[in-house]
């Protein structure tokens, strides 16, 4: 973590800037926008890019994941150009925050998977696109969003300590508990065998 030499107003100003672009549902305004229907009635009943995928439109999910990939990127690089690094890495995680709970859905959002790797992506791009090809590699191989999302969040940290040395380990390792702590129910079923792969239909809500 940089040493932080922002004032506490600032820091209070980049987070309520992180939390409010974090908090925009894009899965949930493109689905109404492209008619595909509520997603919280839909698979999971989640707002991220995977259950987006779930309607049926690429379209629609590739749309999703950029966007919630860019709001936290752009959350990052407003706070980086105005304020510095410290200011930055509050407004990352407060958008990651802002995303899994937006006060606009009752605190109810996604798992963040996408607004994480934007985030990564703009405060380091070395570990950003280590934590892509990671989440890729699994996704590729396995078949499961969340495990290849647990798998990218798991190594970012090492990646960090390997590939660059910077400053941003310390939020490296809170984003990826927060990861693990939003995918408990996914951990749960993917120990029995029960977590439905990428594409694969299932029974509405089932948390995934």
């Amino acid at each position: 973590m940089p040493i932080i030499e922002t004032s506490a107003a600032i820091l209070a100003v980049a987070t309520i800037l992180g939390y409010l672009l974090g908090s925009i549902p894009f899965g949930m305004i493109l689905a109404k926008a492209m008619g595909l229907g509520n997603l919280r009635e839909i698979g999971s009943g989640n707002i991220g890019a995977t259950n987006v995928l779930r309607t049926g439109n690429k379209t629609a999910a590739v749309l999703t994941l950029i966007l919630d990939g860019g709001k936290g990127a752009v959350a990052v690089l407003i706070a980086h150009a105005l304020w510095g690094e410290g200011a930055a890495q509050i407004a990352g995680l407060a958008a990651f925050l802002g995303h899994c709970y937006p006060v606009w859905l009752k605190f109810a959002g996604g798992k963040g998977v996408a607004t994480y790797l934007g985030i990564m992506l703009a405060l380091n791009p070395i570990i950003g696109l280590a934590a892509c090809g990671t989440w890729l590699a699994f996704a590729v191989l396995l078949r499961y969003s969340s495990l290849a999302a647990l798998m990218a969040a798991g190594f970012a940290p090492v990646w960090m300590v390997v590939l660059s040395r910077d400053t941003t380990f310390i939020l490296g390792v809170v984003l990826a508990i927060l990861i693990y702590w939003r995918h408990r129910a996914n951990v749960a079923r993917l120990r029995v065998g029960s977590e439905p792969k990428i594409g694969q239909k299932q029974s509405p809500k089932t948390g995934v």
